[in-house]
């Protein structure tokens, strides 16, 4: 692939890295991303790797845009209210960059359609907001072996982490399937916080694509913004983990879904 004079103007300032340079920037192009959510997370996710030029995008959400979304969920406008999200964010991304392709998935992950929709693509966002959402996302990327970035944001509190299954520590090495309280519930949070996460976990789907620097294996990102402290937790792969842990494990747990 060549870049084109258009694309060469339009994503110059990478062209200019060294880390990405014409053949990174060619690579992203030629990538794919799953984001699994279009809300808070998905939202700023969403658009910073359209605008980064990866070439093949898939928003999957079974949702409609509310007028309470628009505090955090930056992809949907006010004219958006009321239609699907996967809707509205495709109309948003394509109007950022129209050469860009977006497969839109109006229905949730479940353990039946997952082998198949995370198998077309390069990486997976994790961008739901509950556990037992992000436990199916763990289990599915690991039976297709396909990197993924976990995020979840409450109040004021935010954390990514960034997977290699089966090389580095899961979700399910750090959380209980066991617990599953809400991470975004109905007292938050903050809405720029979600710009933070949401970047913080294109940003690794771009260094895990590009293969540069340093991911978020085996650590987990904690940010608090009403300190502006933010913290690297080293996580351990469990050798119990019910899904790294044993080899064996190659299907999703049949109920749940995304």
């Amino acid at each position: 692939m060549q870049l084109k004079r258009e694309e060469r103007e339009r994503y110059s300032r990478h062209l200019a890295l060294s880390e990405i340079g014409e053949a990174g920037q060619e690579k992203l192009l030629s990538s794919s991303v799953l984001i699994v959510g279009a809300g808070g997370l998905g939202s700023p996710a969403a658009l910073y790797l359209a605008a980064a030029g990866i070439g093949t995008i898939g928003i999957m959400d079974d949702d409609t845009v509310e007028c309470s979304n628009l505090q955090r969920q930056i992809l949907h406008t006010t004219l958006a209210i009321g239609t699907k999200k996967v809707d509205s964010a495709q109309e948003r991304l394509l109007a950022l960059r129209p050469s860009l392709t977006v497969h839109s998935y109006p229905f949730r992950l479940t353990a039946d359609n997952s082998p198949k929709i995370i198998e077309a693509y390069d990486f997976v966002v994790d961008a739901t907001d509950s556990f037992s959402s992000k436990f199916l996302i763990s289990r599915a990327c690991h039976a297709a072996a396909k990197p993924y970035s976990h995020g979840g944001i409450q109040q004021f509190s935010g954390q990514a982490m960034t997977v290699n299954p089966g090389r580095t520590a899961c979700c399910h090495c750090l959380f209980h399937e066991d617990d599953d309280p809400p991470i975004a519930s109905g007292e938050g949070p903050i809405g720029a916080l979600a710009g933070v996460i949401g970047s913080v976990q294109a940003t690794e789907a771009l260094k895990v694509l590009l293969t540069i620097g340093t991911p978020l294996y085996d650590t987990l990102l904690t940010c608090d913004t009403l300190t502006m402290e933010f913290r690297k937790v080293p996580v351990r792969r469990d050798p119990r983990c019910p899904v790294c842990g044993t080899p064996d494990i190659q299907q999703c747990t049949p109920n749940n879904e995304a």
